[in-house]
């Protein structure tokens, strides 16, 4: 008999708890191998976000100072028809602050609007509760 022969005899003749035991060893291993790769994949996933994110807030930022320097252009506009500048920029602060007034209740009020409860959820709960 060789080597390979004896190999799978001895394969063959492990008993049922050998068999379990080195299942229940496996399926520990690739549990673990798993939780590794999920945990490296939400590392990564976690920095392309984080950088993410501050590209966000350097867009905004420049979209912020983009819209100041158009409402410093709408003061000076308007301070050439006549007005004195302190007018001007009261005028147009007044019409950007009422815009953006009515933006902040028209979110607001969407939110306010929203239903919070996880109803799904409180009803399959129940369904399993019940059932």
């Amino acid at each position: 008999m060789t080597m390979m022969e004896q190999a799978q005899q001895s394969k063959q003749d492990r008993s049922l708890g050998e068999l379990l035991g080195d299942l229940t060893q496996d399926i520990t291993k690739l549990v673990r191998q798993e939780l590794t790769l999920a945990r490296a994949e939400m590392a990564n996933k976690a920095g392309n976000i984080g950088k993410q994110l501050g590209l966000l807030a350097i867009g905004g930022a420049l979209a912020y100072s983009g819209v100041l320097a158009i409402v410093a252009a709408l003061v000076i506009i308007v301070a050439m028809l006549g007005l004195p500048y302190w007018a001007s920029a009261l005028i147009v602060g007044v019409v950007v602050a009422a815009i953006g007034g009515l933006l902040v209740k028209k979110g607001l009020d969407a939110i306010r609007g929203q239903d919070l409860v996880p109803r799904q959820t409180l009803e399959t709960l129940k369904e399993i509760k019940n059932g």
